[in-house]
């Protein structure tokens, strides 16, 4: 199969999955001394692909794809092609500067991942040349369908935009700055076909915002722990259904983003720890993140409590308790 034979058909089937599901975003697991625990992540990913996500996303931000080593980086991303066996597009993270992005997605790519996902680059402010520099460089080097990843120091003009569409191999624009009025701009300027993706910490906070400019389809870090919670928010935005849609803002999503900023770290360690409470081996995070703290969790598994009781349909056990949960998973 050509290159582009290989990015329409990623495109067609990246497209028929937004309008299933959520994006999901995998936890890597970890055993308490920081070490990978690959059977855990398969065991979670195998969890989440059976769900039906529209597409997984491992290691990347939730997957904390900034603390893995090449050799981890890539037994994560063959683990997720191995546990979907082509049920969902799988879609690796890649980051850093384009020449070590570019080996990681010459891993993705030999791992059999369909598609991959570039993670802001690190630490420095870069003109707009250079940031339209940067995802050409990646794309000469990888014959992966590329979507870029607006977040941090990345923000994209609508001039930039252009160009970057232009790249082959360049498929869709993932948004994590949430500013309406620059991302209506991006979604004119950018050809026909070209996909676009809600970023958003807890992106069901702005669904409804960010469909308004043409951008319904969104990654869910809920997902990752709740699924059920996740999948009823969808499904109560795709039929339209605004009542439902703020009941579970109102008496679950916006909780858990108050939680989530109590402390700088938590939009990947609370999930992690939410993940546990149910029963998922996922394992705690890997330095410089923190898991929560004893009070935090305690406020966490009473509001998944609360938010699992939102979901009628959910026959899922309220998690256990946390100081038994937590122990054992880690």
């Amino acid at each position: 199969m050509t290159a582009d034979t290989h990015r329409k058909a990623v495109v067609e089937r990246l497209r028929e999955g937004m309008a299933r599901g959520v994006l999901s975003f995998p936890l890597t697991g970890f055993h308490r001394d920081g070490s990978l625990d690959l059977d855990g992540f398969r065991t979670h990913v195998a969890a989440q692909i059976a769900t039906d996500p529209g597409a997984v996303f491992p290691a990347c931000g939730t997957g904390e794809f900034f603390s893995l080593d090449e050799d981890e980086y890539r037994k994560v991303v063959t683990a997720t092609v191995e546990e979907a066996a082509g049920r969902v597009p799988v879609v690796a993270g890649i980051g850093y500067g384009w020449a070590q992005a570019a080996r990681f997605a010459r891993i993705a790519e030999e791992a059999g991942a369909d598609a991959l996902l570039v993670l802001p680059h690190y630490l420095v402010a870069a003109p707009q040349e250079g940031l339209v520099a940067q995802v050409e460089q990646i794309a000469v080097r990888t014959r992966l369908p590329l979507i870029v990843y607006q977040r941090g120091q990345v923000t994209f003009s609508a001039e930039s935009l252009r160009h970057v569409a232009r790249i082959p191999g360049v498929i869709g624009l993932k948004d994590g700055h949430s500013d309406l009025d620059r991302l209506q701009r991006l979604t004119l300027a950018a050809p026909e076909g070209f996909l676009f993706f809600n970023g958003a910490a807890t992106a069901e906070i702005q669904a409804r915002a960010y469909a308004t400019v043409g951008v319904p389809a969104y990654s869910s870090a809920v997902h990752a722990f709740a699924p059920e919670i996740a999948d009823a928010f969808f499904a109560a935005h795709q039929r339209g259904d605004d009542a439902q849609m703020n009941q579970l803002l109102r008496d679950f999503y916006i909780p858990f983003v108050e939680l989530r900023d109590r402390r700088p770290g938590y939009a990947v360690s609370l999930v992690k720890a939410a993940a546990r409470l149910r029963g998922h081996p996922v394992g705690p995070v890997r330095a410089p993140l923190t898991d929560p703290s004893p009070a935090d969790l305690a406020d966490l598994e009473t509001l998944l409590t609360a938010g699992l009781a939102l979901v009628p349909t959910s026959s899922a056990p309220a998690p256990a308790s946390a100081s038994a949960s937590v122990g054992a998973a880690l």
